[in-house]
């Protein structure tokens, strides 16, 4: 039997960072998106800064009213070290450094309560030099333990995302993680599957990996990759095939935020979220037929016209983390990192 299902889809302030939150959210309702993905940073809710609250609850008054779901998101590159991307972590040897990053995701999850969100997204942060991993294991599970309290309370579930190049890299990470907590329900620990990095690094193909996340899966974020690359890449700009990723996500029942994240594409934030839109609605089959497309720029195999940005040389690559296994559709020979 075919379901009908449709995905709420949403798309990630983290590239959206050249306009104002007002403007981006107002576009992202245009546009017919059902939700957003905040990343509490400088430019678009700063955590830090004074009047968080009264500020939150403008905002949740806001979203209430252009009909937009929310889920918080919490990697911004210097919202903690205006010199160090994503530092201080949750493996920092540093205690008072960890507590700074424990206490920013305690306050995501108040924010997050106070704006009805479905879920905080948090990651673990790269090994450091010199840590035995048993110890950086512990050293995570001890740091989320007064974060994840603080979501119970709130009836907020954190989602852990599996970073490439982070200790918790991957879904067997966050299976260890679970395990090192004595696993916790999936409403106080669930898990954020980004989509690409499944492409990048698991041993299975993405669909195969959504459903064997389902039972803790509580925010998705999309977009195209490589295998073996850490890359965010424009849809149809990579290798996923995401008819069946988006099945799988229906199939499983997934109630959350499917969230585009282009993190690296904030200079072409507005046309990437139409033309984004566009394709997962092309592309879902409980869409099709539902959106007209207006854009044409660079041709996809789905019928949508996608503007992938400059060519793949004039593009940063992600820092290398990983080397990623085999995978399925991809050479085994030598592979480049994620």
């Amino acid at each position: 039997m075919t379901t009908t299902n449709t995905l709420r889809l949403a798309y990630g302030t983290n590239g959206l960072t050249d306009l104002r939150l007002t403007d981006a959210l107002a576009l992202l309702s245009d546009l017919g998106y059902d939700g957003v993905a905040l990343t509490l940073d400088h430019m678009h809710l700063d955590p830090l800064a004074p009047d968080l609250a009264s500020r939150t609850g403008q905002l949740a008054r806001h979203l209430d009213a252009l009909g937009l779901s929310v889920a918080v998101e919490t990697g911004a590159r210097y919202v903690l070290d205006p010199r160090r991307k994503h530092h201080p972590t949750l493996l920092d040897p540093d205690p008072h450094a960890r507590t700074a990053r424990i206490d920013l995701l305690r306050t995501a999850v108040r924010v997050a309560a106070d704006l009805g969100a479905t879920a905080v997204h948090c990651f673990s942060g790269p090994r450091p030099a010199g840590t035995p991993e048993p110890v950086a294991w512990q050293r995570l599970a001890d740091a989320l333990t007064p974060v994840l309290d603080a979501a119970a309370t709130a009836r907020i579930p954190v989602a852990v995302e599996p970073e490439p190049g982070h200790l918790l890299s991957d879904l067997a990470g966050f299976h260890r993680l679970r395990a090192t907590l004595d696993a916790p329900p999936a409403d106080v620990l669930g898990l954020t599957l980004d989509i690409g990095h499944c492409q990048c690094l698991e041993p299975e193909p993405p669909a195969a990996c959504v459903r064997a996340a389902a039972p803790w899966l509580r925010h998705v974020q999309i977009e195209d990759m490589r295998r073996g690359v850490h890359e965010h890449l424009p849809f149809g700009a990579g290798e996923i095939d995401f008819p069946p990723v988006l099945a799988a996500l229906r199939d499983t029942g997934y109630q959350g935020l499917v969230s585009v994240e282009l993190p690296r594409h904030s200079h072409a934030g507005p046309d990437l979220a139409r033309t984004s839109l566009s394709f997962l609605r092309a592309t879902d089959p409980a869409h099709t037929g539902s959106d007209t497309h207006t854009g044409s720029d660079t041709h996809t195999g789905t019928g949508i016209h996608i503007d992938t940005g400059p060519p793949r040389s004039a593009r940063t690559p992600e820092p290398a983390g990983v080397t990623a296994p085999p995978h399925p559709s991809a050479p085994s020979a030598g592979g480049p990192r994620c």
